[in-house]
């Protein structure tokens, strides 16, 4: 199957030798694919400035969409911090060198490259804040985890009591970030505490150096299901993605992490890319389990785990994954939590605060601006390219020739993380804060930048980097 950006004109001077490529159709092609992706780029602009527009004068109007600078939850404030300096300079020598860097660093060295660079880069974006309101107490605000580690000192008897402090109204009821998740997220900053690293400066600390794994899981799913040349080519996107405003710092980067960690574990056991197979399905179970007990809604994150062994044609991890997959329910069950009436009663939650006033005629398409800014300009343009490879994909894993190339491969595991994120946001009960909350989901969307064309990529890079710092710089973020 030939994709878009399969093409002669993909190297230098348009032929395999370097020499002029004749202006032939396939020439034509890549000029109308390029010209395609700038305008999926320009929508996405347009998606953006509308979400503005409209947001402010709703917002002004009534204030129902409960956030000062929409489609953001953010307000303005222009500054510069200690992170500034450090920030440009990620920025400016990931544009300049990593994709050549990408290209030819050894396959080990790439990943650690990859993941001192996305620390490096989420590291310095929190730090444009300062290091006490962007790192230390950004996980210490009324709304969240570690307002509430005294109450965990018996863990077994909260968790049974767990469920009876997530409504408004009931004494003693959760904050914000509590209630609306299920206890392992908490459990997490517990456990962290109890072995001497409490406090909010080691939770952020933790927070990004694990968030910032998700690249290195996601770099080695694509490289077992589409090939290292498509993964090497998303990698510096990888490092440089817009989501890091939000993930430095927050709790939504770790959890992106171990779900992305979960998918690559299957991938390997599905492609048999590691020594124990089996123990790789199992652990990749264990995550997923983990991951759900993490966020409610990160039990979308099936959609992307299916499509794991539809692409890698075979179902043999699949049983051994689901048994690890049991492990978590069935240990915080018996433990006392019980999961759906929790999220009944975050339902309930949900509604008696802002999630009850905020528009869903506004945050259903306003959502996806933030997810839009979030994960970049290259990302909406690579999602065109994967729509457009879809269907000759699906095509050959039905059995029909050829056999889906490494690109169509890659536009199908890229469009399941879509799907669940569209999911999300039609449920309704993600109102806003999406750039912060879909990061499990956003991870997905950045290897669609593969799909780019290798004479843009340091423009396409710049204009995912370049919108992060500003928003950064110009506004304070929340939570």
């Amino acid at each position: 199957m030939k994709t878009e950006n399969a093409t002669p004109t993909d190297t230098v001077g348009g032929t395999g030798n370097g020499t002029p490529a004749p202006p032939d159709r396939h020439h034509d092609r890549a000029r109308r694919a390029d010209r395609a992706d700038l305008v999926a780029a320009a929508a996405g602009v347009l998606l953006v400035t509308a979400a503005v527009v409209v947001g402010h004068v709703i917002q002004n109007r009534d204030g129902s969409l409960r956030a000062q600078w929409p489609p953001l939850l953010a307000s303005w404030d222009p500054h510069l911090g200690p992170g500034t300096p450090a920030a440009l300079t990620m920025a400016v020598l990931v544009v300049a060198y990593g994709p050549p860097l990408a290209a030819r660093l050894p396959w080990r060295g790439l990943l650690a490259a990859a993941w001192a660079g996305s620390t490096a880069w989420v590291f310095s974006m929190a730090l444009i804040d300062g290091w006490h309101r962007g790192v230390a107490k950004r996980l210490t605000t009324k709304h969240e985890y570690l307002r509430v580690i005294d109450r965990f000192e018996d863990i077994p008897a909260t968790l049974r009591d767990f469920t009876n402090h997530i409504v408004i109204g009931e004494p003693g009821n959760w904050p914000a970030h509590v209630a609306g998740h299920p206890p392992g997220a908490t459990l997490t900053f517990v456990w962290l505490d109890r072995i001497g690293l409490g406090g909010g400066a080691w939770a952020a600390v933790f927070c990004v150096v694990v968030g910032s794994s998700g690249v290195l899981a996601a770099l080695i799913t694509v490289r077992v299901l589409a090939g290292e040349r498509l993964a090497r080519r998303a990698a510096p996107f990888l490092v440089l993605a817009p989501a890091a405003v939000w993930a430095g710092v927050s709790a939504d980067g770790y959890f992106a992490a171990v779900a992305a960690w979960s998918v690559a574990l299957l991938a390997l056991a599905a492609t048999r890319r590691v020594r124990f197979p089996a123990v790789a399905a199992v652990g990749g179970g264990l995550l997923f389990g983990w991951t759900c007990y993490l966020s409610y809604g990160l039990g979308l994150m099936a959609a992307v785990l299916l499509a794991v062994p539809a692409l890698a044609r075979t179902a043999r991890p699949v049983p051994l994954f689901l048994f690890g997959a049991l492990v978590v329910p069935v240990a915080f069950t018996l433990a006392g939590f019980n999961w759906w009436t929790a999220y009944h009663l975050l339902v309930e939650r949900y509604y008696q605060g802002a999630g009850g006033v905020r528009p869903y005629g506004y945050w259903v398409w306003a959502n996806l601006a933030c997810a839009t800014l979030a994960a970049g300009l290259a990302a909406v343009a690579g999602l065109r390219r994967s729509a457009v490879a879809a269907p000759g994909a699906v095509r050959a894993l039905r059995g029909g020739p050829p056999a889906a190339s490494p690109e169509g491969r890659l536009a199908l595991l890229v469009l399941a993380a879509l799907a669940a994120l569209l999911a999300a946001d039609l449920s309704g009960m993600s109102k806003a804060e999406t750039e912060r909350i879909w990061q499990p989901f956003l991870l997905w969307l950045l290897p669609a930048t593969a799909l780019l064309p290798r004479r843009g990529v340091r423009w396409w890079l710049a204009a995912s980097a370049v919108p992060a710092l500003l928003i950064n710089h110009l506004l304070w973020t929340g939570w």
